[in-house]
């Protein structure tokens, strides 16, 4: 791991960013390291993006990332990883849910088409782009809430933060009546790497 590692995730209001962003950060505390961990709201009430700037190394002093230097890109819609990749640095890596939120159709108001290569487009920039089902792997664990820790565990498999890292921050994050679910839902994420021979 280099001194600092930096980390965007980013979606829309609703999919659990801030709470697996602040998972993220209690992690690397829990691992002995430094950590800041800092979010941007904007409309994310009303179903508009939200991203949260994490950053975790030997020493860190400012939770704020400079465009260019992100390591990793976790993006919980493919739209919202076209809005945020050009803070990762050349070679940067992306763990992208293969869910799309197409905008609402408003009446006398023109529609851009909904970008559909959005994986294809980001590989010919030369970032590694790794594309889970993160929604339907929640679906099939019996929530499509824990979404979120499902990317977190597919983004897991690409740092060094031991397991019992992992699992203390979610203990101290998560209420006990989904712990045990959102233990699964990690384990599926990061299996989702895996499998894949990332």
């Amino acid at each position: 791991m280099s001194a600092i590692t930096n980390v965007l995730m980013s979606g829309v209001g609703g999919q659990g960013v801030l709470v697996a962003s602040e998972t993220l950060a209690l992690a690397a505390l829990a691992h002995g390291l430094h950590a800041k961990q800092s979010e941007v709201h904007g409309v994310a009430q009303r179903g508009g993006s939200v991203v949260s700037h994490v950053r975790f190394g030997a020493n860190v002093y400012s939770p704020l990332i400079q465009c260019g230097e992100v390591d990793f890109l976790v993006a919980a819609e493919r739209l919202e990883s076209l809005r945020y990749a050009h803070y990762l640095k050349p070679g940067g890596v992306i763990v992208m849910d293969d869910r799309a939120i197409k905008p609402l159709n408003l009446p006398d108001v023109p529609v851009q088409p909904y970008p559909e290569n959005a994986p294809e487009f980001l590989r010919s920039k030369g970032y590694a782009v790794h594309v889970v089902p993160g929604l339907q792997t929640a679906i099939d664990l019996g929530d499509k809430r824990c979404t979120n820790i499902v990317l977190l565990g597919a983004f897991a498999a690409y740092v060094d933060l031991p397991d019992k890292a992992w699992h203390t921050a979610l203990e101290t994050r998560l209420p006990p009546k989904i712990l045990d679910l959102n233990r699964r839902a990690f384990e599926a994420g990061r299996g989702l790497v895996r499998v894949a021979g990332n």
